[in-house]
């Protein structure tokens, strides 16, 4: 009895994803076999979506599988979202006067165009090289030797099913082309093994940064191998920061940059976020820059007197309208933002995708922070 309210979800969610758009597109729009062919390839759809879920991201790990669920999932997601639209656009053409058929097959129409072109460009965005954003950050206490000190970071490349070996080799390329004085990952490396993922992620060790490498973990990690992960970062030459910090010194002045573990490995033993122990012994005359997975974790940062978190984990969204979902798990989705009287959190909208091989309106980026001391 306990795995039934977890079913009624694992059920539930796609065949509310599936049941607007074939009543849309289906149900008022076609009549004899083009409604039956219609609903039977939605409903081989519905049929395929938790299938390929839990083959792909159950014990099995299929990787077809999970290219199959998590496309599916992405594109209902889509074409869920315009059919919400269409039937309010439905609506007002009932108001306006336009009967039907003429009024379901115009909106039917508009619906699949929009779709159709939507789903395209979002592919395209998550599939492409991430845009370099490059954000000024002034830092109360930051000494004038270490004015204009260069933080690149990535964060959320969740490198899966799909082999995206030159995509990261890509990604390093740009990372190195913005010489960065620290580079950081700020979690969600990989979903799966080592084994399975590391040919992707191995490029990451010809990033290039005079002050050191920094990698967090974030949630996934703990959905899969997070020692592994931790181990083979080292391997590559990345520090990780585990509730650790770590003293940058340049032309006589110091920051401190500390990194905390997700919360979601409070559940391992020796993992979970401990900001107190970060910061242990660190000088509290240096500013401290953090490293967070979740922007929620400013919270703490926040108690701490962290003059900037950095975080990731929220993907911008990754396809609209899920921003407004995410906003109510999370203070922030995407950008620079204060919080308390002291500290500043930037949220990067991710250099990856998980799942759905889609971003809509939330492209990914590769993320150059530019630490300013305070005006004379």
């Amino acid at each position: 009895m306990k795995y039934v309210p977890r079913a009624v979800l694992f059920l539930g969610i796609p065949a509310l994803l599936f049941a607007l758009p074939w009543w849309l597109l289906v149900y008022t729009t076609l009549s004899g076999p083009w409604f039956w062919l219609g609903t039977a390839v939605f409903a081989l759809g519905y049929l395929a979506l938790p299938a390929g879920m839990l083959l792909g991201h159950g014990p099995r790990q299929s990787d077809a599988a999970s290219l199959v669920g998590d496309t599916l999932l992405g594109l209902m997601w889509v074409l869920f979202t315009w059919s919400v639209i269409g039937a309010v656009v439905r609506g007002g053409l009932a108001l306006a006067g336009v009967d039907d058929p003429a009024r379901s097959r115009i909106v039917a129409a508009g619906v699949l165009v929009v779709w159709a072109g939507l789903s395209a460009w979002a592919i395209y965005e998550a599939r492409r090289l991430p845009r370099v954003r490059a954000v000024e950050v002034e830092i109360p206490g930051l000494g004038a030797g270490l004015d204009g000190l260069r933080m690149v970071v990535v964060t959320d490349t969740h490198y899966a099913a799909t082999d995206r070996l030159r995509w990261s080799e890509r990604v390093v390329e740009t990372v190195n082309a913005q010489r960065p004085d620290i580079a950081c990952h700020a979690g969600d490396l990989a979903d799966g093994s080592v084994a399975a993922r590391k040919a992707q992620v191995d490029p990451l060790g010809k990033v290039e940064s005079e002050f050191g490498r920094y990698y967090i973990t974030g949630n996934h990690e703990y959905f899969g191998d997070a020692p592994g992960w931790i181990e083979h970062m080292s391997g590559l030459g990345w520090r990780p920061l585990r509730n650790q910090h770590q003293v940058i010194t340049r032309n006589g002045d110091s920051l401190v940059l500390a990194g905390i573990d997700d919360p979601t490995g409070a559940g391992l033993p020796g993992h979970g976020p401990d900001i107190t122990k970060a910061l242990a012994g660190a000088d509290p005359s240096h500013p401290v820059i953090l490293l967070a997975h979740q922007p929620k974790q400013v919270t703490d940062a926040v108690s701490a007197g962290v003059a900037l978190q950095i975080s990731g984990h929220t993907h911008g969204g990754q396809i609209w309208p899920f921003r407004y979902l995410v906003r109510l798990d999370q203070p922030v989705v995407a950008g620079l933002s204060r919080h308390g009287t002291h500290t500043q959190l930037y949220t990067s909208r991710g250099t990856g995708f998980w799942g759905p091989q889609l971003r809509l309106f939330a492209p990914s980026e590769i993320t150059v922070l530019i630490l300013r001391a305070p005006a004379a």
